[in-house]
């Protein structure tokens, strides 16, 4: 097993035993499952995405999926935190995993970074933050999204409700083809139209 691989491992077990001891949300890591994780990095790999975007790094279990799969094809990953504990956590995992070099961390708001970002910024975008937030970021999630990317969506049956206006409009809009798909806590895919 590489070192990668055993601080993935590590990560999980930490993320079950800190949620099952914290019932605050603020205080739970609520990382995805690891079959979410390889489909992540199947989907960076098929569409050679080189500029990632993840908005909610929590410990960097993600982000880890994420840097390698894109590192593989020279590519980098922005992921942005607003919680300071989880950041720090994240920092220190990515120091241990040595992919500093594949990751620029933020600790950040996301709607600023998004609203700061150029259009067509990046290749993909994984969400995995404050629900409630994702239909007011749409216009920007949308804009900084470049023709062709790839925008993935965790916890879309888990906690659909609490987001399925959002997951309905962009799935009503012509500009995407869409699909939910049954892995972990169910992902939302759609791929922006070709230009």
């Amino acid at each position: 097993m590489t070192a990668l691989n055993a601080l993935l491992r590590e990560l999980e077990a930490f993320g079950e035993d800190n949620d099952h001891s914290h019932a605050q949300r603020e205080r739970r890591m609520l990382n995805i499952t690891r079959d979410t994780g390889e489909l992540l990095a199947v989907l960076v790999q098929a569409r050679g995405a080189r500029r990632l975007l993840e908005i909610g790094t929590a410990n960097g279990y993600s982000t880890q999926w994420l840097a390698r799969a894109t590192a593989a094809l020279g590519g980098s990953v922005t992921t942005v935190e607003y919680a300071a504990h989880k950041f720090a956590l994240a920092q220190a995992n990515f120091a241990r995993a040595g992919s500093g070099a594949s990751i620029r961390a933020l600790l950040a708001d996301a709607g600023r970074v998004l609203a700061e970002a150029a259009d067509g910024a990046y290749d993909f975008i994984f969400l995995d933050s404050k629900r409630s937030q994702y239909q007011a970021w749409w216009p920007q999630l949308e804009r900084v999204l470049r023709a062709g990317g790839v925008l993935v969506v965790d916890n879309a049956t888990s906690h659909y409700a609490e987001m399925a206006a959002f997951v309905e409009a962009i799935g009503a809009d012509a500009g995407f083809t869409c699909c939910l798909v049954p892995v972990g806590k169910g992902e939302f895919i759609a791929v922006k139209a070709s230009a």
